[in-house]
């Protein structure tokens, strides 16, 4: 079943999928320069008194700021403009409406579960996310 969406959703997910293209990765400062930062690259907010990053010197990335967020009535949303719901088990797909939500199943589900939870989600009409 395809979601439901009025006009003015369907503009503000368009503008937040432009948002996205042109925001950039926001990465810890000095990744590229510490091995100890590897495989660390998550955003870190630059503290130091003199840090450069902070200060927004030319020639360093930029920091996170208000700017770069989307719009609120579509922040959290898939991109296909339904809202993800993150299941455990079968019962908890009992009361979500395939029009209105995306299902995705937890990571901590094994396969046994994840299968009976992909039949059930079929039978209730569901998009599973990460099918597999």
């Amino acid at each position: 079943m395809r979601p439901v969406l009025d006009s003015e959703k369907r503009r503000l997910l368009r503008i937040r999928r432009l948002l996205k293209q042109r925001k950039p990765e926001f990465l810890r400062y000095l990744w590229w320069k510490f091995p100890k930062f590897i495989n660390q690259y998550a955003w870190r907010r630059p503290k130091g008194n003199d840090n450069k990053m902070r200060l927004r010197i030319k020639g360093y990335p930029p920091s996170v700021n208000v700017g770069y967020g989307s719009p609120s009535e579509v922040r959290g949303l898939h991109p296909s403009g339904l809202e993800p719901v993150i299941v455990h088990n079968v019962k908890e797909l009992q009361g979500l409406d395939p029009r209105r939500h995306i299902v995705y199943i937890a990571h901590t589900v094994g396969l046994r579960k994840r299968l009976e939870i992909l039949r059930e989600a079929e039978k209730l009409g569901l998009r599973v996310a990460n099918r597999v």
